[in-house]
């Protein structure tokens, strides 16, 4: 029997259900894909127009390369310190015994901190570890200790280390914790069957299961650190050569600035924090497998 066909003149339509995601497809094809495929079209392009390679030749240089390096230093130690500080605050809310009613304001909190970074977190911090900040001053008033005599300077490569922490570990905390969750209490009740301790247990059980998610995670942060800009510039200002900074100082259009080659500093960062994102992708999605 001949399958039915539509009459002639009537339209096909797309589900109703599709303009439901009408406004997700307009706002990343404006402020995402066009402004990404603006940045790698002017990476190979001169201020004429024309096609070149320069602009990516000319990122060999010791400002840019160190630039690249100094954020590759941050993004590193802010992810490590992050997943490591992260990691003990999430397990200790889902392993430790805490009260049930830490767990909701913690990851109510979280989810906030890891949103607030740019101005708002750089004045944040300025206005508490800065030369005339609030604990800098309670500290050398009550106790003595000069934070400057001791070698501390917020507006600084490890200030900037610890105001990106405000957003990094709670960050890990957000995504580590559904993963301490798919940790089935029957493998740890079989290791301590078989005369694990506790420490064994988590050595060659939870943490091997665990380190996709964990590895994945790093890269997430990594990515997340090293594509900051307006913390970075808002507590140093050009002080710190860090790859936004730079990359900043090229598109505003200063005397010696050069908008295409500030786009191969961009092209730069979307190829590393791209690469940062895939891995993340990759090792979720083969952590998720395990747990469930």
């Amino acid at each position: 029997m001949p399958q039915d066909r539509p009459a002639k003149g009537t339209r096909l339509r797309l589900p109703l259900e599709w303009l439901g995601i009408l406004p997700f497809v307009a706002f990343a094809l404006l402020f995402l894909i066009m402004p990404t495929m603006k940045i790698v079209i002017g990476a190979f392009q001169t201020s004429d127009g024309s096609f070149t390679f320069q602009n990516l030749i000319d990122l060999n240089t010791d400002s840019i390369r160190n630039a690249y390096w100094t954020s590759i230093k941050l993004s590193f130690v802010t992810a490590l310190l992050g997943c490591t500080i992260g990691f003990g605050m999430a397990a200790a809310v889902v392993f430790g015994g805490l009260p049930r009613g830490i767990r909701g304001p913690l990851l109510t909190f979280s989810g906030v901190a890891s949103n607030f970074a740019g101005v708002p977190l750089a004045f944040a911090f300025i206005a508490t570890l800065g030369p005339v900040g609030l604990v800098t001053v309670w500290l050398r008033t009550e106790f003595g200790i000069n934070l400057r005599a001791l070698g501390f300077n917020l507006l600084s490569y490890w200030g900037l280390v610890i105001t990106y922490l405000f957003f990094q570990i709670p960050l890990m905390i957000l995504i580590i914790i559904p993963a301490l969750d798919g940790l089935k209490k029957e493998w740890r009740e079989a290791a301590a069957v078989l005369g694990a301790t506790g420490a064994q247990y988590w050595r060659m059980v939870a943490l091997p299961i665990l380190f996709p998610s964990l590895l994945g995670t790093f890269a997430l942060l990594f990515a997340n650190a090293f594509g900051a800009v307006a913390t970075a510039f808002a507590l140093t200002g050009p002080q710190l050569n860090i790859v936004p900074i730079k990359l900043f100082a090229q598109i505003r259009g200063d005397v010696l600035g050069n908008p295409n080659l500030g786009y191969a500093l961009a092209f730069g960062m979307i190829v590393i924090t791209g690469v940062a994102n895939v891995i993340y992708i990759v090792l979720r999605t083969r952590s998720e497998r395990w747990l469930k």
